[in-house]
This record gives C-alpha cells, sequence and structure tokens, in this order.
C-alpha cells in the first residue's frame, strides 16, 4: 500500500496551508510530498492539489482532482472530507479541477490523472487531513470567540457547538475568523470506529441528474455558434489521405464544410444527421502505406519469433530452470490474449474552439493536462492560453488516458473560425481505438513427487504501453505494468521472470485497459494454477492455501468463498466451477464462476461469486457496484472481445461485430466483501482481472477441455 505521508523535514504546516478564500471564507489546501513527483519532468514540491473552500454562508466546496466516470468518484472524495469535517455528504459540492499538471497532480502518480484504480488510496489520508484541518480551526475560532478550552466544544452537522454552555455556531460565521489562525502541528484523524459516513452505504450523488438527463458529457458540450462534424480516418492503421472530393458531400442540406488532416476527413454540418449522410457521399482515396497488406495472423507470427528470445531479467529467485528439469511432473504452456478495444458507451468526442490567441477543448478526459498540452502545441499557442472544460465521462477504461483524439479535434478545428464539435461514430471508435496489447507468453512450472509445486517460470512477450505513454517508467527494458501478476501472489521456492518486448506495427498504439496487465497475466497465471492443481490431483482451493501463507488478508478471501460459492455442491453433467484469485491494486480478490457447455460448445455463465478484501469500503454500495461492473466488463471480453487485422484494416466496428454481453446473457452476481482495518484498496479494475480466468478453469470442469487462449472459441468445445 503506498503511503502519503509528506516527505521528510516537511512539517505538517507545510504539508496543509490555511487562508482565507477569495471572497471571503476559509480555504484549505494540501501539497504533494517532492517523492511523489519523481515522474514529472517539472517537479514543485509545495504546489497544491486540492482545496477545501468554506464560505460564509457554511457551503463546503471541494475542487477534486479524480474525474467522474461512473465510478463513484463524486460521492467517495467529499465523503473523505465530509466525515473529519462533521458535514452531511448533502453539504459538499464537488468541482472539477481545472488542468494543470502541477496544482492537480494524481497523489499516487505524480501528473494529473485518473486511472490505476488510485483515486481512493491516493486521497484517503490527504481528504480527510484537510477536513480535520478544517474542522480544528473552526473549532478554535469559536472557542477563542467564547473565551473557552477547544477541547470543550465539538463539530457537528456544520456546527460548532459548547455542550456546557449550550451556545452553538454555523461554520459560516467562524469561516473568516478561522482563516486567520495557525494550523497546529498535529492533525489527529478519526478513529474508524467513530466513523458516521465512511463505510456506511449511501446513494451516488451524481445519480440524480445522470437520471433526469441533466448531467452533462463531453459529449453534451453546446458552445455558442457550434458545428458539428462526421470524422473518417484513414482505414488502413498509419495510412494517409491522398484526395477527395468535397462535392457529393455539400450536395446534401444543412453540410457546411469538408475539412482534412493528414490522415482523415471531416464533414461539417448544422447537425450529426447531415454531417452523417454527407460523410456516406464522400469517396476519399487513401495512401493505405506499409500496413496495407498486414494481418493478424502476420502479427502473431512475428511475435511468436520474437518470443523465442530470453527477454530482459524481471525477477530470479533460486534455480527455476534447474528445478524444472530435475521435476517428476511438468507442464510447459502459451498462453495468449488479444487485442481490445474500449467500447466506452459516450465514443470519443472533443468541442474546440481555436481563436487567434486562445483555444477552447470540450470533453471528458482522464489526463485534461495533457489534452490541454496537446492543443498549446497543434495550435502553437501558449498552455496558458487553453482552457480544458472537462466534463463527466461516458466510460474512460483507459482509452481516455490517450489524446490522439484531441488531436485530430484540433487539427481540423484550427481550419475554422467556430467551435467544432467532432464526434466519431462506434465504427471509427473501434477501429482507431488505442488497443490494450496482444499478449503471447510461455510459461513453465513443475512438481514435485508430493505434488507441491517447486518451480515457475513466466516469459511475457507484446508491446510496451508504458514506453509510448510514460517513457520515464520504461526502466532497463522493462514494462512493469506488462510484468504485473507475473506469478501472482504465490511463493514458489524457485521462479523466474523474463520480458519481451515487441512492438506492433506502427500506428496500433497498445494502451491501458480496465486492469491492464493484471487482466492479462492473471488470466495466465490463474489458468496455469489451475492445470497444476488438476496435474497433482488436489482441490484448486487446497492447492492454493500453502502458497499464500504470507497473505493472511487472501487466505481469508478465499475460505469465505469457498463457502459462498457452494464450491462442495454437486453439478450436473455439463456443468462446472472454476476459481481464479488476484492481488491487484493492494485489493484481495477472488471469484467463483459455474458455467455450463452444451453440445454445441456454447458457455452459459450462470453465476458468479466474488469475495474482496479492499480495505476500509468508503461506500460499501459502490464496492458492489465496483466489483458488478467490473465482472460483466472483463466476462464480455472473455467470451467476445476480440480485434483483429486484415488487409491492414480492424475488422469489427459496432456492436454486431465487437459484441456486448447481454441482459440475457448476464449471469447471477452474488458479491461479498470481509470488514477490514486496512487502508483502502483500488478496486474499478478488480474484478475484471479475476474473471476470465475463473470462467475459463470452470470451463475446464465442466468439459474437460482446457483453453489457453480468449476469447472462448465454441468450436473448441463443440462435441464430435
Amino acid at each position: 500500500m503506498t503511503r502519503h505521508e509528506p516527505a521528510p523535514g516537511l512539517s505538517r504546516r507545510g504539508f496543509l496551508k490555511a487562508s482565507a478564500a477569495v471572497g471571503g471564507g476559509l480555504l484549505i489546501s494540501f501539497a504533494l510530498p517532492l517523492g511523489v513527483r519523481a515522474v514529472q519532468a517539472e517537479a514543485a514540491a509545495f504546489a497544491p492539489n486540492a482545496y477545501v473552500r468554506i464560505d460564509r454562508q457554511g457551503h463546503v466546496y471541494l475542487t477534486i482532482q479524480p474525474v467522474e466516470m461512473g465510478q463513484g468518484t463524486y460521492t467517495s472524495m467529499p465523503a473523505l472530507i465530509a466525515e473529519e469535517l462533521e458535514v452531511g455528504l448533502d453539504q459538499v459540492t464537488v468541482e472539477h479541477a481545472p488542468a494543470d499538471d502541477k496544482r492537480y497532480a494524481n497523489p499516487v502518480l505524480g501528473f494529473q490523472v485518473t486511472g490505476g484504480s488510485t483515486s481512493v488510496p491516493g486521497n484517503w489520508k490527504p481528504l480527510r487531513e484537510a477536513g480535520a484541518a478544517a474542522r480544528i480551526l473552526l473549532v478554535a475560532a469559536a472557542a477563542s470567540q467564547w473565551k473557552v478550552d477547544p477541547a470543550s466544544c465539538r463539530a457537528e452537522q456544520g456546527k460548532v457547538l459548547h455542550p456546557g454552555s449550550g451556545r452553538q455556531l454555523a461554520y459560516g460565521e467562524l469561516v473568516d475568523a478561522a482563516a486567520g489562525l495557525p494550523l497546529p502541528e498535529q492533525i489527529p484523524l478519526k478513529d474508524p470506529k467513530d466513523f458516521k459516513l465512511i463505510g456506511t452505504p449511501a446513494p451516488r450523488t451524481d445519480s440524480p441528474d445522470k437520471i433526469n438527463g441533466q448531467a452533462v458529457f463531453g459529449i453534451d458540450a453546446h458552445p455558442d455558434g457550434m458545428k458539428v462534424a462526421a470524422i473518417q480516418l484513414c482505414p488502413v492503421v498509419g495510412g494517409t489521405l491522398a484526395e477527395v472530393d468535397p462535392a457529393p458531400a455539400m450536395a446534401v442540406a444543412g453540410v457546411r464544410q469538408v475539412l482534412h488532416s493528414d490522415n482523415a476527413v471531416a464533414v461539417v454540418a448544422d447537425h450529426m444527421g447531415a454531417a452523417r449522410k454527407g460523410m456516406a457521399l464522400l469517396q476519399p482515396k487513401w495512401n493505405e502505406g506499409a500496413n496495407a497488406g498486414m494481418s493478424s495472423a502476420q502479427m502473431l507470427e512475428a511475435m511468436r519469433k520474437a518470443a523465442e528470445q530470453p527477454g530482459v531479467q524481471v525477477r530470479v529467485e533460486g534455480d527455476a530452470a534447474s528445478a524444472l528439469a530435475k521435476a517428476s511432473k511438468r507442464i510447459d504452456a502459451v498462453y495468449q490474449v488479444p487485442w481490445l478495444a474500449h467500447a466506452c458507451l459516450e465514443p470519443v468526442n472533443c468541442t474546440v474552439h481555436v481563436r487567434k490567441d486562445a483555444c477552447e477543448l470540450w470533453l471528458g478526459s482522464q489526463v485534461p493536462a495533457r489534452a490541454k498540452a496537446v492543443a498549446a502545441q497543434i495550435t502553437g499557442l501558449p498552455e496558458e492560453a487553453v482552457t480544458v472544460h472537462n466534463h463527466l465521462l461516458g466510460g474512460g477504461f483507459g482509452r481516455r488516458l490517450d489524446v490522439d483524439f484531441v488531436s485530430d479535434a484540433v487539427k481540423l478545428a484550427k481550419q475554422v473560425d467556430y467551435p467544432l464539435k467532432v464526434i466519431w461514430s462506434r465504427e471509427e471508435d473501434t477501429r482507431h481505438s488505442t488497443l490494450r496489447p496482444y499478449h503471447y507468453n510461455h510459461l513453465s512450472a513443475a512438481l514435485d513427487e508430493e505434488g507441491r509445486p517447486v518451480a515457475w517460470t513466466h516469459k511475457i512477450t507484446g508491446g510496451s504501453i508504458l514506453a509510448r505513454w510514460l517513457p520515464a517508467a520504461f526502466v532497463n527494458g522493462v514494462d512493469r505494468d506488462a510484468v504485473r501478476d507475473a506469478c501472482g501472489p504465490y511463493a514458489f521456492p524457485n521462479l523466474a521472470v523474463h520480458y519481451v518486448r515487441h512492438e506492433p506495427p506502427a500506428g496500433i498504439l497498445p494502451a491501458f485497459w480496465r486492469g491492464v496487465g493484471h487482466t492479462q497475466n492473471a488470466f495466465m497465471v490463474e489458468g496455469l494454477m489451475d492445470e497444476l492443481a488438476h496435474l497433482a490431483g488436489r482441490d484448486p482451493f487446497d492447492f492454493r492455501y500453502p502458497l499464500l501463507e504470507a497473505h493472511p488478508r487472501a487466505l481469508k478471501v478465499l475460505e469465505t468463498l469457498k463457502d459462498k460459492s457452494g464450491w462442495a455442491d454437486p453439478l450436473p453433467a455439463g456443468r462446472g466451477r472454476g476459481l481464479a484469485l488476484t492481488y491487484c491494486f493492494s485489493t484481495y480478490s477472488a471469484q467463483v464462476a459455474e458455467v455450463s457447455v452444451d453440445d454445441a460448445g456454447n458457455v452459459t455463465v450462470e453465476r458468479i461469486t466474488t469475495v474482496v478484501d479492499c480495505g476500509i469500503a468508503i461506500n460499501p454500495d459502490s464496492v458492489v457496484a465496483q466489483v458488478q461492473g467490473g465482472t460483466l466488463f472483463g466476462l464480455t471480453a472473455a467470451l467476445f472481445g476480440n480485434i483483429t487485422f486484415k488487409d491492414g484494416r480492424v475488422e469489427q466496428g459496432n456492436f454486431d461485430s465487437y459484441r456486448m454481453l447481454r441482459l440475457n446473457e448476464t449471469p447471477t452476481l452474488d458479491t461479498f466483501r470481509i470488514d477490514s482495518p486496512e487502508a483502502p484498496g483500488g478496486l474499478g479494475e478488480v474484478a475484471t482481472v479475476t474473471v476470465a480466468p475463473a470462467v475459463v478453469n470452470a470451463v475446464f470442469a465442466a468439459t474437460g477441455k482446457r483453453l489457453r487462449s480468449l476469447p472462448i472459441d465454441p468450436q473448441a468445445l463443440r462435441k464430435a
């Protein structure tokens, strides 16, 4: 668990700052310690990254760094402040942080980004400290006015009370006086047993506006004078536009202009219907470039050859090669996972207004400061002349960690003098998405004569996300995300992990995808663990227990899951149960999937039982929602997810060819949470990691057929 303490020598007063807010009131800001900013080119030790503001009416405003993309940030972040400030959740108004890497850096990652399941773990202590600091100052201000000991006062529901005299003052009456007081050196936080909000189910604060249609997503932005553009990019990855005749599109009523950039053409119209109709009539000619004949089969063959290399050493313990050679039982396997798109419900979009001396963006982004930077680069304006209006995101999943679509939109908007909203169709979004990498991995494991694991090797071959997206984090030839979960949480006496970086053809961008490296490697590790348990003739639960002695929380999760899933209950022929465990984002999670397989090889997932230990739960209802959402997201990919290439083109487009799980295909989902005193771990990506191996292991239990690649292929399971 990452701890967020002030840097050595940084006092509590240096970490937290109190001052008067503009217009009157109390402002609490807090700074990041220098150490977490190591990945930034320009580190600032005391740049404030969040604010709690209380005005003279007693309204509490919280400016937060994490964006809201469905994960519940607008509920969890204010709960942290409200708990220590002694106000209700409904008394806190959340405001988006502006695009600013220095002032609103992610406390874990060191720059402005929402991802990696870091929002709650990163803000768990800093936001509570900010709320506690404000409360202490308000109590001190009241005590000073009453000339009593602050210890004789208490805060409650936005007021300071003095029980001995019955006096009380609302926060709004105290903020100006509080702003002039120095912060104490110590900011004590509540004992968890005294929590009133944290750990108590609460309705999502963003739900009402999303239900009644008042919520504003990026695609809803509509600045005055705006026109809408449909965009088409070169269908061959990495290709460019050769020429286009605008006349057919211009004949459509409502079409205003046809624009183009180096690799795209766009039809601008008064509304999307006209823009799409005009686009359908265009017949652009493309320079298809070097990838014109490229196919999935060719890429896989190149990856197979690359995987023959020894790779860069990531982790070595003992002598795995010798142990494998001497073992009485051994498994050698190749596991593969495919390219995956994100398929966010809200297709990528960006509205841009470029003027002579300024540029404005309206969008939903997980990296608003990067969006700002790329707009400045393309327009030639200084970054301070670019304004980003970041909105709610209709799904992120890592897709909106990239700014390729921002770049395309700005290039087009430079050619007009009005705000231009560029919307990618579902097909364009799927065919030009950044993608979770294809991984082709070699694994070997061995058992001794008693059936105990004695060796484990894992060689990971695939493209590097970090080398492209955050080069400073790509160190010594190793992508640390790509190798996460390479042996799970298990202890092996002999272990070797290696990494072979093999990049796809230029233009295909390996990218983060909900769970990222964990989703790839957990599928492989938990699959091979199931194979080993079967080879040893052991129950999959019992086989894992001795390997997890260093993880008592994992053992408790497994023991609870074995009971809750009905693991020992008999099943009819054609049905099976499978187990998978993961430790990722400082959270322990395990699932049992129950599936049925018919004679044609069709897999029906009947039930998924999840047990999770994510530490202290801010909102238990959100834990269940995150687990359910992540499970269905990962299950969709396990059953259907696959991006393939032919003649340089992505073959999938809309949801007819890039399938989503349907309502009638959704299994029963049972979720159980372990009460834990540990600091919160991440949760948004955890269930996505465990579901694929749980389902594949259940398929083996039902059919006796072992699957080592995704998505699940019914043909491989069909009865002869």
